[in-house]
């Protein structure tokens, strides 16, 4: 994958992290779903960032599964007055109207909630600018 940020690679190899297979296939979804879409380290996982906008983070611990964190960045903002996106595929655990999360403990997991997942972070790309 053309997208795939070296010094993410490199800091997850040095994690040795027991997901390593759903953590690849993430990044891979994450990036594919748009070509603008970047990949760096922040907060201790890798991050996406969209026009330079912090977007999607991985949060890699506890090592017994990951979790995908939907934002609007690092600072505080106004939170909208309803969901930032409509999602009916019961993955998102909303936190704020403006902040969700995905938990996968397995690569079955994952691959199970692809289709839904790529509609999520399309979405959430769009509503977040």
């Amino acid at each position: 994958m053309k997208n795939l940020n070296r010094d993410v690679t490199k800091f997850l190899d040095e994690q040795n992290h027991p997901l390593r297979e759903v953590i690849e296939k993430l990044r891979n979804i994450i990036l594919q779903t748009n070509s603008e879409i970047t990949e760096n380290i922040k907060w201790n996982g890798p991050n996406y960032c969209f026009n330079d906008e912090d977007r999607i983070t991985i949060k890699l611990h506890p090592p017994k599964q990951i979790q995908l964190i939907f934002h609007r960045g690092a600072k505080k903002q106004i939170q909208p007055e309803d969901k930032l996106i409509a999602d009916n595929s019961g993955l998102l655990i909303w936190r704020e109207n403006d902040r969700a999360l995905v938990n996968f403990k397995s690569i079955d997991e994952l691959k199970k909630s692809e289709p839904n997942l790529k509609n999520i972070i399309t979405k959430w790309i769009e509503a977040a600018k």
